[in-house]
């Protein structure tokens, strides 16, 4: 075999060689991915909404040792606490051997997603069928929640104060629910409409039913038949939808893709890919150098508004208490702190390449993606991370030895998207950007590859430690 061109040692020392990571992963590897995928999975299938993802993460830390923060003790060293804001987000941390005046290490993902919530006043009978009125969450594309089936999940609060939790849809012997089309044969005037509006926002009406209650000295009748059935069932009244948050959501279970199973299809996996990539990496994390924070934030898909949103003054307040409890002040912890913002990327997508710039764009099975800013056209409403922190950043995987690529979110002018990053960054905290490539992001079936979900894990696990 002849030795190497001159130019050709000099390119493999010089430049960037992108290698799909399957071929730079060992078998042993490549297995344990694919296990780590087994739990994801199974995970992911009970952890639909925000809500449903918080009780299930707080019982995994309850079993890796965490138990509920209390802002009248001082912790040690290793020891493991979580809090929950009103129960759609939460905090993870592991204590550190460090002073807290030295910072700490922030994992910072979301853990809603897209879906379709209902009104106020949902329930309504037309022309003898029952249906919900819904108003969708975050940025979907409508047409792609039609003719599919969905589940109903959230909370009601009766009358009394109650709080009943509702999943109907989840298990083969459920009754699923559905947005209805219009037929091909029907459709000329709709396929007029731009791929935009094909489904209009007060289109999405959830059939519920059909079957009318035994009376036929009353209207409504089917409308009447759904709530004596859930009356019957559940003792709610139509008023108690007023004090509900419900949602419908896809109802498939979280599957392998692919004949070589490398790929896995989820709803929710923007960015829930990464909040159980964080939780799981700081619940494997024993006693860290810097106090280890990992924050689950509601919200992100709507602007991150709210109590339950990044920013709310939630988490700084969690800041403060544990800076106080260890004997200094929380604006100096954040200003000495550094944060992943653990959010998903996009992946580069063969049949719609157009609107990703090769070179700068993340691929499925290249490992996890540092995107050092988000926004949109110029940069607007993203925090563009320093090149000191992006350097410390890059220093950590490659000497971990963990598969990494960089990426942004399109091509300069084709849109562009943002993250929980710049509330962070407004903290005075070093943040930047690392997770996984997503394909048909938002959509109620999502595509990563196991690879890089399981680098995801060990990203996060050699940022913790």
């Amino acid at each position: 075999m002849s030795e190497k061109t001159k130019a050709a040692m000099l390119k493999d020392k010089l430049f960037i060689q992108p290698k799909n990571g399957c071929l730079v992963a060992d078998d042993t590897e490549i297995n344990e991915a694919y296990q780590y995928c087994e739990h994801y999975k199974t995970f992911m299938d009970r952890s639909k909404t925000e809500r449903t993802f918080t009780i299930n993460a707080v019982s995994a830390a309850e079993k890796a040792g965490f138990v509920p923060y209390d802002n009248s003790k001082t912790y040690q060293p290793g020891d493991r606490v979580y809090l929950v804001n009103r129960g759609k987000s939460v905090i993870f941390t592991v204590f550190g051997t460090e002073s807290m005046d030295k910072g700490v290490r922030i994992l910072g993902a979301h853990i809603d997603s897209p879906r379709i919530d209902l009104k106020q006043r949902p329930l309504y009978e037309d022309s003898e069928l029952a249906l919900f009125k819904t108003h969708y969450y975050g940025g979907i594309k409508k047409y792609q929640w039609t003719a599919v089936p969905l589940m109903l999940q959230g909370v009601i609060i009766k009358s009394d104060g109650t709080a009943l939790d509702i999943t109907i849809g989840d298990t083969d012997s459920d009754p699923k629910f559905t947005v209805t089309d219009l037929l091909p044969h029907l459709a000329m005037e709709q396929s007029k409409r731009t791929l935009s509006d094909g489904i209009k926002g007060e289109e999405l009406n959830i059939l519920v039913g059909s079957r009318p209650f035994r009376d036929d000295k009353q209207s409504e009748l089917v409308k009447l038949n759904i709530l004596n059935l859930l009356h019957e069932k559940y003792g709610i009244i139509e008023e108690d939808f007023t004090s509900a948050e419900l949602s419908l959501v896809p109802a498939h279970k979280a599957s392998d893709i692919g004949f070589d199973r490398s790929l896995v299809g989820s709803y929710g996996q923007d960015d829930r890919v990464c909040a159980y990539t964080s939780f799981t990496a700081t619940f494997d994390t024993k006693t860290p150098t810097y106090t280890v924070i990992t924050l689950l934030a509601d919200k992100e898909e709507v602007g991150s508004d709210g109590n339950t949103g990044t920013k709310s003054a939630f988490f700084q307040n969690f800041i403060n208490d544990i800076a106080k409890a260890a004997g200094t002040e929380g604006y100096r912890v954040l200003s000495r702190s550094k944060c992943l913002s653990a959010d998903v990327s996009v992946a580069l997508d063969p049949t719609f390449a157009d609107v990703t710039e090769r070179n700068n764009t993340a691929y499925l099975n290249h490992g996890v993606v540092i995107t050092k800013y988000t926004g949109s056209r110029g940069k607007a409403d993203t925090s563009d991370a320093s090149a000191e922190f992006t350097g410390e950043v890059r220093k950590i995987l490659n000497d971990a030895k963990i598969l990494w690529q960089t990426g942004e979110l399109g091509k300069v002018d084709a849109g562009g998207g943002g993250t929980v990053a710049k509330y962070i960054a407004n903290l005075d905290v070093d943040v930047i950007d690392v997770g996984v490539p997503v394909l048909s992001m938002h959509s109620p079936y999502e595509i990563t590859a196991k690879l890089d979900i399981y680098m995801a894990y060990k990203a996060f696990m050699a940022f913790c430690q």
